[in-house]
């Protein structure tokens, strides 16, 4: 990532670490309940389960693709044509999060593929400012 693509503003503020990503890759960040052992992506203030406060946790950076599809239609938020969406099951943990997918890998996807997290400009805000975006794509050293 480049020192230019630093200054960028997240789409989100507290769902994943903020660049630059040279000493530690890019990671998710969720929330973890101590009561009932309940992680959650993205972290709600109090557990679903129990309702005591959760604590923010880094959840990390690998998974592998559970489910997926290719969306073909206009894009929202300046998201490349065609763009990928599925649930990922995280590596270290019960989490299946629903996330974007590497618009650059779309014909290497398919159910059962480790994929990291990577993070760069994809997409617009919605107002129309380029915003790091995150997404899974291939690991290539799975």
């Amino acid at each position: 990532m480049s020192e230019k693509e630093i200054d960028i503003e997240p789409v989100a503020t507290g769902i994943f670490t903020l660049p630059p990503y040279d000493q530690k890759p890019p990671q998710l960040i969720g929330g973890v309940c101590h009561s009932c052992s309940q992680y959650y992506f993205p972290r709600p203030h109090y557990c679903k389960e129990c309702l005591e406060p959760t604590e923010e946790v880094l959840l990390g950076s690998e998974g592998v693709i559970y489910s997926y599809t290719v969306v073909r239609t206009r894009a929202p938020l300046g998201l490349p044509m065609p763009y990928s969406v599925g649930y990922v099951d995280l590596k270290g943990s019960s989490l299946r999060i629903f996330m974007l997918l590497d618009p650059h890998a779309i014909e290497d996807l398919h159910v059962g593929l480790p994929v990291r997290l990577a993070v760069a400009p994809l997409g617009d805000d919605g107002q129309g400012s380029p915003c790091l975006r995150p997404y899974f794509t291939p690991d290539k050293v799975a």
